[in-house]
């Protein structure tokens, strides 16, 4: 097995960016949503209540990240002073706030009050301590530093679908080549490359895979999640990938050796 593709998405829930290679630090992906954006309240805002943001795009130029809104321009995003108390799914976190142009654009184009804000250093998060021991961080990704998915599953489920849906529909970090459709439900461990990782949980799926990311808007028939509910339910839901931390490594790159350094029997 051999890592097929690799995505970075530096803004929680806008437009991913697809990579030969990244680099690891103590959140995961280094740069990998440590940038979010918040309503008035505090409160994190994704595609699942406005799917239009999946089309405002993100790119890296010489360390600086930058976002383009459609109709509005290309914006820096650089973070201020001023902390804020923000949250993301039960977790409560200090956040820096994002600059002001940005921010403004943002809600011209959603049409709702938004701002930019980005997780410090000496902001903590840690991931889910029933699924890891560890006192593991993550920055504003749902709850886990990595995302694992296996192309031969997504093969098998575009064979059911009338229009085939690609790998961008689920997000991932890490998309692996050369393992057979659902081999990912027995994964525990992983080496890829020279970094180990542990598989922590299976990926339950929500309405944020019927986004199209090419228009950010969710399908009339709620496809792919309608057709993978009818055979991917488990009691953790509608599974499609694995949750991953990491342990060890520096960088991970397109063309890794994946192997599977533990597996259920």
């Amino acid at each position: 097995m051999r890592v097929h593709s690799l995505y970075l998405y530096p803004v929680k829930s806008l437009a991913g960016i697809e990579v030969s290679s990244f680099d690891l630090d103590e959140f995961g992906p280094a740069g990998d949503r440590r940038w979010m954006l918040v309503d008035d309240s505090g409160a994190f805002v994704t595609q699942r209540q406005l799917p239009i943001l999946a089309t405002i795009r993100t790119r890296i130029d010489d360390r600086s990240l930058k976002v383009s809104i459609p109709d509005e321009g290309t914006f820096d995003l650089v973070p201020d002073k001023e902390l804020v108390s923000v949250g993301v799914w039960r977790d409560r976190v200090e956040a820096l706030i994002g600059a002001d142009k940005a921010s403004q654009a943002a809600s011209r184009y959603c049409g709702q009050s938004l701002r930019f804000v980005y997780m410090p250093e000496n902001s903590f998060r840690r991931v889910d301590p029933e699924r890891v021991p560890d006192r593991k961080r993550v920055g504003f990704a749902d709850g886990f530093p990595f995302l694992v998915t296996n192309q031969a599953s997504l093969d098998e489920l575009n064979a059911r679908l009338q229009t085939p849906v690609d790998m961008r529909h689920f997000r991932p970090n890490i998309v692996v080549s050369g393992a057979k459709p659902w081999a990912e439900d027995d994964w525990r461990a992983l080496v890829i490359g020279t970094a180990h990782f542990d598989v922590a949980k299976p990926c339950s799926r929500c309405v944020m895979t019927t986004v199209d990311p090419d228009v950010g808007a969710k399908h009339p028939r709620t496809e792919p999640l309608r057709t993978l509910s009818t055979y991917r339910k488990t009691p953790d839901g509608v599974i499609f990938g694995q949750n991953a931390i990491h342990l060890d490594g520096h960088r991970v790159s397109v063309g890794d050796t994946v192997t599977i350094s533990q597996q259920e029997s």
